[in-house]
């Protein structure tokens, strides 16, 4: 299957070079310069994912991300930032992106990441045909004993510590408040919440919910974690997801 892939960039040797580069990998590709035609193009194709960069003239990569949220489309969305600072990131996960690359970048890296978005993509849209749960993976842990064990009803709502994951409708309440996430962060809280009281190390997070492993010296889990952290963890709240150093990360109530 061809998917196609709106691509915003302004800087012309990059826009040009990831234009080949993904039509080659099979991709059909939109290719444009700025954030007003990046926003006309979204309406205009519906691609199937949007690869957007940060720094653009006019209408910037955050601002189109917000536009497209506002709009309730809900196209992946991966983006391109020279920025480094983990606020700077953080910012484009505030505005709705799915995921993000640091330039510079290697391109199979930029392929990774549109695969992984696209296989979720995928798999959410089955998930929701056939009325089923939809998950990041893993089995369905069954009730047992202890605080932390999570219980995953027939309807695929998953219930851990006092926090409660509808997988069908995507999602998530802690206590009363709804929590708003992103596609990913939902898919991390899922994955956490599932196997509450048990340690994942980043291999297995990378594999499940990114479905590739960006080595030990990629933060890219640690923002997500971080800005997960900010939205379930509020402040007078009992902190559920906890780091364990040097091996990776659990939900539990401490």
């Amino acid at each position: 299957m061809t998917h196609s892939v709106l691509l915003a960039e302004d800087d012309r040797p990059i826009r040009t070079a990831l234009e080949r580069a993904l039509t080659l990998e099979g991709y059909q590709v939109t290719a444009v310069a700025d954030g007003i035609q990046a926003l006309a193009a979204a309406h205009r194709e519906r691609p199937d994912v949007i690869l957007l960069d940060v720094m653009m003239p006019g209408i910037d990569g955050l601002q189109v991300c917000q536009v497209l949220r506002a709009e309730q489309d809900r196209t992946p969305i991966l983006m391109l930032t020279a920025r480094v600072e983990t606020a700077d990131r953080i910012a484009g996960l505030d505005a709705g992106a799915d995921d993000y690359v640091v330039k510079p970048f290697e391109v199979e890296e930029v392929f990774a990441r549109l695969r992984a978005l696209l296989r979720r993509t995928t798999a959410g849209a089955a998930t929701e045909e056939g009325g089923a749960a939809a998950g990041s993976g893993g089995d369905e842990n069954e009730a047992g004993e202890g605080p932390y064990d999570a219980r995953v009803a027939d309807s695929g709502v998953v219930e851990a510590a006092d926090l409660r994951i509808d997988g069908p409708s995507r999602r998530a309440w802690r206590g009363e408040r709804e929590l708003e996430l992103t596609r990913t962060e939902f898919e991390l809280l899922e994955l956490l919440a599932r196997n509450a009281g048990i340690v994942l190390d980043h291999s297995t997070i990378y594999d499940r919910i990114w479905g590739y492993d960006f080595g030990p010296g990629s933060k890219n889990l640690a923002v997500y974690v971080g800005y997960l952290r900010r939205k379930v963890d509020v402040p007078g709240s009992r902190p559920l997801i906890h780091t364990v150093r040097g091996v990776g990360y659990v939900l539990r109530e401490d």
